[in-house]
């Protein structure tokens, strides 16, 4: 036996771009043959991308797939494993790897554990296979994983009697906050306990709502860590294989990422595949001088460059001259097109068009909204005309208890912040002032009480609960399922929790209403949390 080396295709998909992965997927091969790799790995479904939903339907999906085929079977001298939709004459459909070489089909391998949880659905669309695929190549051997098959430890042993040395697993695994170390973690003491070198290719890249973070790896069979790929970053990563040692070399590895840097970075890149994939020039937002429109105003910087992002400030008369001071100075540190459009005379129009309906009736949220939409149609009426993607920039907490304006501050196409609990966007915000020498959000936008500005003197905290305790509630409601007695018996005060849940359960219809973002939480408002509109469902039960 002699050394070899392995390539990590850290691929990003566009899905049902059949043809574009394609040419992508023989573009990393090709530089994988420069360093003089033996062997390339892809993600799971690679040819076709993940998640690919009802694309997965489609009557002509086998005849493409058959030309994704053909293309790589005129790739020679090294070993290509790959996801692809695997559709048999029988009129079954698995979710499959094949091992090819010089033309030649070694193997496939149809996945055994289909996960159907979260933001998973592949029992929809596919079967579940009970056999396993073991190659050998250079003198060793080795065995085909994907994804979920490799968090079942049946399977694994199974494998592992084989006698394989080396587990090459093809992965679209989403990424949430601390799942990429979670992963390396867990899959070392699973190749520690069954003596197996594993090696980890995962999907990078933004895909709707979700994020794939890459995050490649490759463990030993005595639980070392010989390589780790850098998080959202699309590359191909060689691992090389000791003879010897019998186990793979150790590579210099990327330190970790710290929380807030990983989360932003992942904020950054899906916000950028979410619009370039989408075909937009540009974006445009309302840059109130707020913390969330200031953290999306930078995050569409980063993503996209400063000259394709419009900003557009739109006071009224609760608007506090900081506020314009701030959002013309944090657009002139980025460097963005901006702009002042005054609403007083739209407002006042609506208000003089409704009076004869409203009469005399005291001035309530419904004044306030009207300034919201009267925002939300101006960024519309923009969007419309030079073609830009409006980003809406409520965050989570805000998402979550209806504070937000149908029709107004909700309306676009993305929502940068929607998984982001608002504690964590002034913390993102801080991370991203440390990044260049100058600050690019004002300190005072950080600093200031938060505030939606609709009526004189306003505060968020005049609705709502101090933004630390709202989101331990929300966080302890939406992702731990607490009910309402347990989050009470943290210690948080009855009127208080009662409320927010309330609020929580009664605006699930705003919810449905408003554009997708990115997911960086195990319980996102999209795949995994699914509550009907209307129910009869109460806090206390």
């Amino acid at each position: 036996m002699k050394n070899f080396k392995i390539a990590l295709a850290q691929f990003s998909p566009h899905i049902g771009n059949i043809d574009a992965n394609t040419q992508k997927m023989i573009e990393q091969i090709n530089a994988a043959k420069l360093q003089q790799a033996d062997l390339i790995v892809f993600p799971e479904l690679s040819t076709l991308g993940y998640p690919a939903d009802d694309l997965l339907l489609r009557p002509n999906l086998q005849k493409r797939t058959q030309k994704a085929f053909a293309q790589l079977s005129e790739i020679k001298d090294i070993v290509i494993v790959f996801g692809f939709v695997h559709q048999t004459e029988d009129g079954q459909r698995y979710n499959s790897a094949a091992v090819m070489k010089d033309g030649q089909i070694l193997g496939i391998y149809n996945k055994q554990n289909l996960p159907n949880y979260s933001v998973f659905d592949e029992k929809r669309y596919f079967q579940s296979s009970h056999q396993h695929l073991v190659f050998e190549y250079l003198g060793h051997k080795f065995g085909v994983l994907i994804c979920e098959d490799v968090w079942s430890l049946p399977i694994v042993k199974q494998l592992s009697q084989l006698n394989v040395e080396t587990v090459l697993v093809l992965n679209s695994s989403p990424y949430e906050v601390g799942k990429p170390q979670h992963r390396i973690q867990t899959l070392n003491e699973l190749a520690k306990q069954l003596h197996l070198n594993i090696v980890y290719v995962n999907q990078v890249g933004g895909q709707d709502d979700l994020i794939f973070d890459g995050s490649s790896f490759v463990n030993n069979h005595n639980g070392t860590l010989a390589l780790q790929a850098p998080s959202f970053q699309e590359a191909v990563y060689v691992a090389e294989f000791d003879a010897e040692q019998k186990q793979f070399k150790t590579a210099e590895n990327p330190p970790a990422l710290e929380t807030f840097a990983e989360i932003y970075q992942a904020l950054v890149m899906a916000t950028r595949d979410y619009v370039q994939r989408s075909g937009f020039p540009g974006v445009i937002l309302g840059l109130s001088g707020g913390i969330d429109s200031a953290l999306t105003l930078a995050i569409a910087v980063d993503a996209i460059g400063a000259d394709k992002v419009q900003a557009l400030m739109m006071p009224y008369t609760y608007t506090a001259k900081m506020s314009v001071e701030d959002a013309n100075e944090q657009a002139r540190r980025m460097g963005v097109t901006f702009g002042i459009a005054e609403i007083h005379p739209i407002v006042n129009s609506f208000m003089q068009t409704l009076y004869p309906f409203f009469g005399n009736t005291p001035a309530d949220a419904t004044e306030e909204n009207l300034q919201a939409r009267t925002r939300g149609t101006l960024l519309m009426g923009l969007s419309n005309k030079f073609g830009n993607l409006v980003l809406s920039t409520g965050n989570k907490s805000e998402i979550s208890v209806g504070y937000c304006t149908l029709y107004g501050d909700m309306v676009g196409g993305f929502n940068v912040l929607k998984d982001v609990y608002k504690t964590i966007v002034f913390e993102l915000a801080k991370y991203r002032n440390t990044l260049g020498e100058t600050p690019v959000i004002p300190e005072r936008v950080i600093t200031r009480p938060p505030s939606a500005e609709l009526r004189p003197d306003q505060k968020d905290q005049d609705s709502l609960p101090p933004y630390d305790v709202l989101d331990a509630i929300l966080y302890a409601y939406i992702e731990e399922d607490a009910s309402q007695a347990d989050i009470i018996a943290k210690g948080y005060p009855a009127d208080v929790v009662e409320k927010v849940i309330t609020l929580v359960d009664r605006n699930e219809y705003k919810r449905r209403q408003g554009a997708i973002g990115p997911r960086i939480s195990s319980r996102a408002f999209s795949r995994e949390r699914r509550y009907p509109i209307v129910n009869g469902w109460t806090a206390n039960d």
